[in-house]
């Protein structure tokens, strides 16, 4: 099927509500704008040059949400395009890009990245860090929390897959609650080509897709 197709097929799957993610890495600008046409306007990138390459000649109502591990020596080729960065996996990281938005009299929405999968490659933080984070929310005028991301293991296993959305899912419940005063708190981004429909059972409001809509990648 064209990207168009695709798109339609998914977001006929997805309830009202949850955000589709295009993840359009590694694929060409003509690809993108093959989503735009078909009325796609959020756009996930995870490698930071990529980002900087795209985004200046494509429209400027594109939504860009940076999805892949952020190096604090990457931020200017990001934080000037991005709409959201949903994989803020360190407090490292969260301080240095609040320091260069509070620099460059900025404000972004981000996401803080749950450590879900098995595999010790993998980034994120713990849940005691997430809590620790939030509890000192107001340190950091220039971000808006809005939500939780995650990655489940790269596994056939459905039931593990379960159990990672599950924690997830479990967690962010317990944030909304504890923290009524994060009005934005709102997003749970997990959920990708593989996995979406199962993350949808566990309360997703952005899925990520890339493969599901453009196909293999091309690098």
């Amino acid at each position: 099927m064209s990207v168009k197709e695709n798109i339609g097929q998914i977001r006929g799957e997805l309830p009202q509500g949850v955000e589709l993610v295009a993840v359009s890495k590694f694929h060409p600008v003509s690809a993108i704008m093959e989503a735009y046409e078909a009325g796609q306007r959020v756009f996930g990138e995870n490698r930071p040059q990529e980002l900087a390459a795209k985004a200046p000649g494509l429209p400027c109502d594109i939504r860009w949400h940076f999805i892949g591990h952020l190096q604090t020596n990457k931020l200017k080729q990001v934080l000037p395009y991005a709409h959201m960065v949903q994989s803020v996996d360190s407090l490292h990281l969260l301080e240095a890009m609040h320091a260069w938005l509070e620099r460059n009299g900025r404000k972004m929405d981000c996401l803080l990245e749950l450590h879900l999968g098995a595999e010790e490659t993998k980034t994120g933080l713990t849940e005691e860090e997430i809590r620790g984070i939030l509890a000192h929310s107001s340190d950091y005028p220039c971000l808006g929390f809005c939500g939780l991301m995650g990655m489940a293991t790269n596994t056939d296993d459905e039931q593990l897959i379960r159990a990672d959305f599950r924690r997830i899912s479990g967690l962010w419940k317990e944030l909304k609650a504890a923290h009524p005063e994060l009005e934005g708190f709102r997003e749970l981004s997990i959920g990708m080509s593989g996995d979406y429909r199962i993350a949808l059972e566990y309360g997703a409001t952005m899925v990520r897709i890339g493969t599901g809509i453009f196909g293999a990648r091309e690098y």
